[in-house]
């Protein structure tokens, strides 16, 4: 025996989270190979692009926003203007109060020049603030109707994941993208404004300090191209600890992950990758230090040499000592103004490697929306072929469904039983449409459901996923899933009182007003089999042309087992209908049995004929009744 000690120093280390490595266009960094110029060259295109969806948004906001950089700039430069005016009588000669009068008229123009610049700054803010809201959720629902509208292949593809983890940065950016843009362009005004009126007073002091703000500009934008870099490459790791993060503190899985003793692992996990990810961030801090301390040294040394410029300027008298003073002025304008205009900048120009993230997932996933025609699918199906079928999924070195034939007629039940993998899922998406065949055709009525409509094969489809959602909702709307049929529930109580569920719902706090949700407040939840019957009155509410159940009664107990084949038999003349199932006796109801395996149909019969031919399914029932 050995004790507690030994066991433990012989027990292995938790693994770590696995390194993610893949190749193919998701794999190379946009930015890897652009140059500085380019990158700069953005800035306008970025303008151009924020500038539309704001406009298609909120056209008053716009225009108000463009009114108010517009008022600023004037503001300033009109300030800036009478400034010199004020210092002449002010630095002049002659008596205190005479030289307060005679500047008087200037300096009033100063304060309303800067009343007007504060009031067209708090107006620019209230029309930020009417777009921010929009153009925030505008974004969001576009990723989502993407992901939503994408086809269903896509998800199995690399990267696509990882590319939608880099979207969702453009999202969570696009609510300060608005004012980055904003204060960018206010600033790029007033330092316009301010530069004007500083070359009006002396040609060498804008170039000057154009050349302290400029190393500043370009360290920003190589420190905003660090950071993105370090987004890219710890975009895979962000969207897998994501995912963890929700499956472990989800209560759904509270239980298995306590009664299993896995908080200690998952913690263990979820520190391991959020320090790797640091790791990366913590490595690119010396990059970013070189580049602040060089942009720093380099910007300070012109700096430097403007003031020096103007100090020798004044001491020769090269210009007199009132224009002198309104320079410091201007100076301080334009060199806040420049500075503004860069850290802005940086700030549009980092925001915008993620809006093109997010643009380029959105173009992405439009090409990927189904392509498909637009003739209606027939409103009563009598029959759906499926000619030969083959699909394979990215990545896999054999078809998971392979040269599938078969007919199905109004009014039969086809049950379809095979090992795990043998590619009945896959099967049912391409009966449905949610696959398109890599070869072959799926025909219903004789029309190939690449030309269909999409929205109107499945109007007409009734389907009980294997993996059904169990959705945040109340009871009348995880029925209808939002399509009511009419404006009472009588229809809804029709559907749930066919699985056996009239009492479990009227037994909720606030019966078929419940929200199914125990995490909210005043939500409730049910068990695996309330859940699964009711993803059964869902197929049974929409009294589809169609209807398919994977595994429909995996989770319930004997009696609403029975219950549920029970209604299939009743209303299996109205429709086609399809049964996958591991619990082969219930495959006795059907008209039909398809066994498959590997992707291909192996047998193909009633129940009497294929339990006695000494198959596959044979060998299936004799191991169910040898439990």
């Amino acid at each position: 025996m050995t004790d507690a000690s030994t066991a433990s120093a012989e027990t292995p280390p938790p693994p770590p989270p696995a390194e993610i490595r893949y190749s193919g266009e998701y794999s190379v960094n946009p930015l890897g190979d652009v140059s500085f110029t380019h990158m700069c060259a953005r800035l306008p295109s970025v303008l151009r692009r924020i500038c539309r969806m704001a406009w298609q948004l909120d056209r008053t906001a716009v225009l108000l926003l463009a009114a108010c950089q517009l008022v600023t700039g004037a503001a300033a430069a009109v300030g800036l203007a009478a400034t010199a005016r004020a210092m002449q009588p002010i630095l002049g000669l002659g008596t205190v109060a005479d030289r307060l009068h005679q500047a008087v008229p200037a300096l009033i123009v100063v304060a309303g020049a800067a009343a007007l610049g504060r009031l067209s700054s708090a107006l620019a803010s209230y029309a930020d603030r009417r777009l921010t809201p929009p153009l925030t959720t505008y974004a969001d629902t576009a990723l989502v109707e993407a992901v939503c509208r994408v086809e269903a292949a896509a998800y199995a593809q690399g990267g696509f994941a990882d590319r939608q983890e880099a979207a969702e940065m453009g999202v969570v950016r696009t609510h300060v993208m608005v004012n980055d843009a904003q204060r960018f362009v206010a600033a790029l005004i007033r330092m316009v404004a301010a530069g004007g009126v500083l070359s009006v007073l002396h040609w060498a002091m804008l170039p000057l300090l154009l050349l302290a703000v400029l190393p500043a500009g370009v360290g920003a934008v190589l420190t905003a191209r660090v950071d993105y870099e370090m987004h890219y490459a710890n975009v895979s790791d962000r969207n897998v600890r994501h995912m963890m993060r929700w499956w472990t503190t989800t209560p759904k899985h509270g239980d298995e992950v306590r009664a299993n003793g896995m908080t200690g692992y998952l913690l263990f996990w979820y520190r391991s990758l959020s320090q790797r990810i640091d790791r990366r961030l913590l490595d690119a801090a010396p990059r970013t230090l070189r580049i602040t301390l060089l942009s720093s040294a380099a910007g300070g040394f012109f700096l430097l040499l403007a003031w020096a410029a103007l100090t020798w300027l004044a001491i020769t008298g090269r210009i007199e000592l009132a224009i002198a003073a309104t320079a410091v002025v201007a100076v301080q304008t334009t060199l806040a103004a420049l500075s503004q205009v860069v850290i802005n900048g940086a700030a549009l120009f980092h925001t915008s490697l993620y809006l093109t993230d997010m643009q380029t997932f959105l173009d992405d996933a439009a090409q990927r929306a189904p392509q498909r025609g637009e003739l209606s699918a027939p409103t009563t199906v009598e029959e759906i072929r499926i000619d030969d079928v083959v699909y394979q999924y990215p990545g896999k070195d054999r078809p998971a469904v392979d040269g599938v034939s078969l007919s199905l007629r109004r009014g039969e039940i086809l049950a379809i039983v095979g090992e795990n993998g043998s590619g009945k899922s896959t099967l049912l998406r391409l009966i449905t449409g949610i696959y398109l065949a890599d070869k072959g055709r799926v025909l219903w009525n004789g029309a190939d459901l690449a030309t269909l409509d999409q929205n109107s094969v499945w109007a007409r489809t009734g389907l009980v996923p294997q993996l059904f959602a169990q959705w945040p909702l109340r009871v009348r709307e995880n029925v209808t899933l939002g399509q009511p049929r009419t404006h009472d529930d009588l229809h809804v109580w029709e559907a749930i009182d066919a699985v056996g569920m009239r009492e479990a719902v009227e037994a909720l706090p606030d019966g078929i007003e419940t929200l199914l949700a125990r995490e909210v407040f005043g939500g409730a939840e049910l068990s695996g089999g309330q859940w699964q019957r009711l993803a059964c009155s869902r197929a049974i509410y929409r009294r589809p042309e169609l209807l398919i159940l994977d595994e429909p009664t995996s989770h319930m107990d004997a009696r609403g087992e029975h219950q549920i084949f029970e209604k299939i038999k009743r209303g299996a003349t109205d429709r086609i209908t399809i049964v996958v199932t591991h619990q082969l006796e219930n495959t006795r109801l059907a008209d039909r049995i398809l066994v498959m395996d590997k992707g291909r149909v192996i047998e193909h019969g009633q129940y009497e004929d294929l339990v006695s031919s000494g198959g596959l399914f044979a060998e299936l029932v004799a191991l169910t009744q040898d439990r």
